[in-house]
């Protein structure tokens, strides 16, 4: 039986039954299941995490779990969902991803009203485009660690079209995750690894000033548990794995890989991509999903997880093991850590990007300890709000160029659109559609969007504290 077969007769299959073990009490809710007045309800409280015997968290949840139920919707069926904040600090859900307004998209920004302390709040929408997508918690944290993403509050939400043909045999949901996060002034960046492209936009003098302090973490899990602990992803020789990956992480862009695979990529945040192709590394930056498809074709027991020693070692990894075998998961390291959006992209030959009707310049910068002990960070010069200076005409086409003078790769999201990446570091593409878009470290990249959702949208980096200190714009429209 195929996963569409599956949908339509409610049975259960290979892929509901690893989802099941490898998120305990996460099994998919569906809008066809009303819970009392609406078609899901969420509850924001207090759970505890158990990554390993050793190690068990408490942080906020969805639903007694983190990460939360994984929602499954159908596109264009309208769905309510009501939050329940059983905690004592107001709340928001964001839709990450989804095509809805202002007003539900959860978001402060953008006026959405709060879940408020020991209160609830209706959500009603209709969930477009089909595809990965995920909510989380979009609460401002600033220098409250137990606050926003830094919590457990976070989901997958994958919207279902009714046109998936099935050409897989297991669909796997895995959420990258880091814990207790902390305070450092000596931050360990990887963005670098793997990389050797053209530096665009690295200042001719540099900032010599001491940075401000960093969120940085040493606990990592896939989904809930931590490398070493937890059910293994068990497969057969032969089978096709649909992987659904998310970076779900407040602080960080993750490298992974799985030894002796490559991964068929064919979505970027949920989007499926012009040009699929076979790679041996993912990146994901905060916020992102992909979904590769595996071909499980070299038998044994392996640890699919950060290419990084030391990150792999403290719990980013899961344990893939084939059907009769028994032996030490094994780790080897890829050949090749680099990661190029645009091979995803259309073929060469093929129509380019049309062209904008306008463009906004962005320049993206860091003061060191610009708010305190914290860094602050700029748009054109200015921390939030940008008032009045990126002005929508609604049914234009907008060409946004970042201009990334930082020392960090940047994963920018649009609320509430969808973008198309036209050039990374003087490489043009297009037909690559996302919501969330890594610039890479002094380097440079634009994307098109068309203005078809009227009201306030939110720009920003995805990484909670950078968000918070600065960086981040509103969009009006006209």
């Amino acid at each position: 039986m195929q996963r569409r077969e599956f949908l339509r007769f409610g049975g259960l299959t290979l892929a509901q039954a690893a989802t099941a073990k490898l998120l305990p009490a996460q099994m998919p809710m569906h809008p066809a299941t009303p819970v009392g007045n609406a078609d899901i309800t969420l509850r924001i409280a207090p759970v505890t995490v158990e990554l390993s015997p050793e190690r068990i968290l408490s942080t906020i949840g969805y639903n007694g779990t983190s990460p939360g139920p994984i929602l499954r919707m159908s596109e264009g069926k309208a769905v309510t969902i009501d939050v329940v904040n059983q905690t004592d600090t107001p709340e928001f859900v964001h839709w990450h991803g989804l095509l809805i307004p202002a007003e539900v998209d959860g978001v402060e920004e953008e006026a959405t009203p709060t879940v408020p302390p020991q209160g609830r709040k209706r959500y009603q929408f209709t969930p477009r485009p089909a595809g990965s997508r995920w909510y989380h918690s979009h609460a401002m944290a600033m220098s409250d660690l137990h606050k926003g993403s830094f919590t457990g509050q976070f989901g997958f939400l994958m919207v279902d079209s009714g046109n998936d043909p099935g050409h897989y045999d297991q669909e796997i949901f895995l959420a990258l995750r880091d814990w207790e996060p902390f305070f450092t002034s000596n931050m360990e960046d990887t963005d670098e690894e793997g990389q050797n492209d053209p530096q665009l936009e690295k200042p001719t003098t540099m900032n010599t000033d001491p940075n401000g302090l960093e969120v940085n973490s040493n606990t990592y899990s896939i989904n809930d548990k931590s490398l070493g602990s937890g059910e293994p992803i068990r497969v057969r020789q032969g089978q096709h794995v649909l992987f659904r990956l998310l970076n779900a992480s407040a602080i960080e862009n993750r490298r992974l890989a799985l030894p002796g695979h490559k991964f068929r990529v064919i979505a970027l945040d949920g989007n499926p991509v012009p040009t699929p192709q076979l790679v041996e590394t993912l990146f994901l930056g905060a916020g992102e999903r992909i979904d590769a498809v595996v071909e499980m074709n070299h038998p044994g027991v392996w640890i699919l997880g950060a290419t990084e020693d030391a990150i792999r070692g403290n719990g980013l990894g899961i344990v893939v093991e084939y059907a009769n075998q028994h032996r030490q998961p094994q780790w080897i390291r890829p050949s090749t850590l680099r990661w190029d959006y645009t091979i995803f992209g259309a073929a060469k030959g093929s129509q380019p990007a049309k062209a904008p009707d306008h463009t906004f310049d962005m320049v993206f910068e860091k003061v060191p300890s610009g708010s305190g002990k914290f860094n602050t960070f700029l748009i054109n010069g200015k921390p939030y709000p940008h008032d009045r200076e990126f002005v929508l005409q609604q049914g234009l086409r907008y060409r946004l160029i970042f201009r990334n003078r930082t020392d960090d790769a940047h994963p920018m999201h649009l609320h509430r659109h969808q973008l198309e990446l036209t050039e990374i570091n003087g490489t043009p593409t297009s037909g690559l559609i996302k919501d969330t878009v890594v610039v890479p470290y002094y380097g440079r990249a634009s994307v098109d969007f068309t203005a078809d959702q009227p009201g306030l949208a939110l720009f920003h980096c995805h990484i909670q504290q950078h968000m918070d200190y600065g960086f981040k714009a509103l969009f009006r429209y006209a």
